[in-house]
């Protein structure tokens, strides 16, 4: 059983070193950008710009890995990430960083779609489950893993740029030195917005929301527990437990949405988020360990949203366009998560660090009223029609090729 799983296995010990290394320059770079006295609009386009290279990299990508095929390409891709995480560390300068953060998303989503499509190639109808939820676990823990390092580091020093170059050398390694065939090329990414809207208004209209309100979170939650005063290393707890909660609640919360109409849980887990938010916002908390308890309680509710939206889009459409949907939303979530970072850090500007916490409340209740609307004007799909619920993560290391290796995608066999 391990024979089957070891080039399966080598390939997730280079996606992790990836993944380390993206979790942690991401959580790196607005906390030096604070200590240089980088102004919040330049730390909210820093995210604004990996998400509009992330997407930009999943349309285009793909051309390029054809062409180059994929040890070459993943190579390019993963030595860029180092020439820019060092770059960063060498070059402190707002506008710099904001121009390299693009080409930086850029990469990941190629390198990522790499990896994918290799695991995708080599996993089976049997295993195809086991092969999807090693990725996750391996997604969430590294990325936990990558942030937790600026914990034990000083983010005044180039040493932590440095360890962020070394860990995307790192990721070279396995996939450089495999004797595995290669996959097949990439398929090109498409978007048919009018498709997904009319499949789902609420699931369309709620990843780009959901998006929102992430990209916001993510992008600069480290810049609020910065400037409210907490230790970097309970900035990197708060950073990674709120993800944590989201993925626990995720399946509780999933299997609640089977039994009823999923619509209904949508808006409630949206309150719940925009509940937590403008507790936030209101209490001004200061406290290391009250900020991370109401973060986490915030991150249960606010990262359980986008399964349940893909969830009830995929209820409505055919089990063969599993891909195309899910792929369509992951897309319209990226181009949620280029707004996101604007509108925080304008309130952020505007008010005051709890200023984050608006914009993410504004976008759950918008999330939440539109959903309410929408459930007097669609009856529900039967309970017995539908799939039972699977996690779906939303986060920035996942591209539409990962949703090729979900073990809901239908996968023609050869007759």
């Amino acid at each position: 059983m391990f024979a089957t799983y070891r080039p399966i296995l080598s390939l997730l010990r280079g996606t992790a070193f990836l993944l380390a290394a993206s979790g942690l320059h991401g959580l790196l770079l607005p906390l030096r950008g604070q200590v240089e006295g980088f102004s919040t609009a330049s730390l909210g386009l820093m995210g604004t710009a990996w998400a509009g290279g992330f997407v930009t990299g999943c349309f285009f990508a793909p051309r390029l890995v054809r062409r180059a095929g994929h040890v070459r390409a993943f190579g390019a891709f993963a030595a860029s990430g180092a020439i820019i995480a060092l770059l960063t560390g060498l070059i402190i300068d707002e506008y710099f960083w904001i121009l390299l953060r693009a080409f930086t998303g850029f990469t990941m989503a190629g390198a990522f779609m790499v990896i994918e499509s290799w695991l995708n190639e080599k996993a089976t109808n049997e295993n195809r489950g086991t092969v999807f939820g090693l990725y996750m676990m391996v997604t969430y823990a590294s990325i936990m893993g990558g942030q937790m390092i600026v914990a034990g580091g000083d983010v005044k020093s180039a040493s932590l740029f440095m360890i962020t170059g070394i860990l995307f050398c790192l990721s070279l390694i396995p996939t450089a030195v495999s004797t595995q065939s290669h996959p097949k090329p990439l398929q090109d990414v498409k978007l048919d917005v009018k498709g997904l809207y009319a499949n789902s208004p609420v699931s369309a209209v709620a990843c780009v929301l959901i998006g929102i309100a992430n990209g916001a979170w993510g992008t600069l939650g480290a810049v609020y527990g910065a400037r409210i005063g907490i230790s970097t290393a309970e900035i990197a707890l708060m950073m990674s437990l709120v993800v944590v909660a989201g993925a626990a609640m995720q399946l509780p919360a999933g299997r609640l949405s089977d039994t009823t109409d999923r619509r209904f849980v949508l808006a409630g887990a949206a309150f719940g988020a925009a509940l937590f938010a403008v507790l936030i916002f209101l209490v001004e908390p200061h406290s290391g360990v009250f900020v991370i308890v109401l973060a986490a309680a915030y991150g249960a509710f606010a990262y359980t949203l986008y399964s349940i939206a893909v969830a009830h889009a995929n209820d409505h459409a055919r089990s063969e366009d599993f891909v195309k949907v899910s792929g369509g939303l992951l897309l319209l979530y990226g181009f949620g998560t280029m707004i996101g970072p604007l509108l925080a850090a304008a309130l952020m500007g505007w008010l005051r660090a709890e200023g984050l916490f608006l914009a993410t409340a504004f976008a759950h209740l918008c999330l939440a009223g539109y959903t309410l609307l929408r459930i007097r004007a669609r009856a529900p799909v039967p309970i017995e029609n539908r799939d039972a619920f699977k996690t779906q993560p939303a986060d920035r290391a996942v591209t539409p090729e990962a949703l090729r290796l979900d073990p809901r995608r239908k996968v023609e066999t050869d007759s």
